[in-house]
């Protein structure tokens, strides 16, 4: 890590870092969250075009959380908290109805057999994700791996708490291309867009 990330993330990341006894503090009435948030582009993004909206983006990995500090501190975003670490006690401490969108873009697909039980989607983070949506609030999910696809859709289906919109293959709305998007068209695989409303 760069010394300048290493200063950021301990000066700057106490200061938006989510406490899970007040996980909301602070924020707005309007709230969208991004798991697994990566290098944070598309999450510092998102914050700088929506100053009225509050973002919470949780992510495990120390570069990754470092980098979006930078961003935090280069755009001067006052709208964005950070949870640092597995996403799921956040899931757990978050209010009932108290998002608009959950994001989970180009999540680890785990892609070998004995591996796939550790995916994100799955049926208790899709309980937490309707819980913790408003009522017609949204998750979007994009990835390039078109088993993950497939795997999402039915289990999604299965839980029966959100319906599809057909449309798969458009980018989000102020859609910021993530490394990982840039990365697979570099090896000729294409991305899908799922949107899936709570019911």
């Amino acid at each position: 890590m760069r010394r300048i990330h290493a200063e950021l993330m301990q000066r700057l990341l106490p200061q938006v870092a989510v406490a899970l006894t007040q996980p909301l503090a602070g924020m707005s009435e309007r709230r969208i969250l991004e798991i697994g948030f990566g290098g944070g582009e598309h999450l510092a993004h998102q914050a700088a075009l929506n100053p009225t909206i509050s973002y919470i983006g949780a992510e495990p990995f120390l570069n990754g959380v470092a980098k979006l500090m930078a961003e935090i501190d280069e755009r001067e975003l006052t709208n964005l908290r950070v949870h640092y670490g597995d996403a799921r006690p956040l899931l757990e401490a978050l209010p009932p109805e108290s998002f608009e969108r959950i994001y989970l873009l180009y999540p680890d697909p785990w892609p070998k057999l004995k591996q796939k039980k550790r995916r994100f989607v799955n049926p208790a983070n899709l309980v937490h994700f309707a819980r913790v949506l408003k009522p017609s609030g949204q998750f979007w999910f994009a990835s390039d791996i078109a088993d993950y696809v497939g795997w999402t859709r039915t289990h999604v289906a299965e839980s029966k708490l959100f319906i599809e919109e057909p449309d798969d293959s458009t980018p989000f709305e102020n859609w910021l291309q993530t490394r990982y998007e840039a990365k697979a068209k570099r090896e000729g695989r294409g991305s899908n867009y799922l949107r899936f409303i709570k019911v």
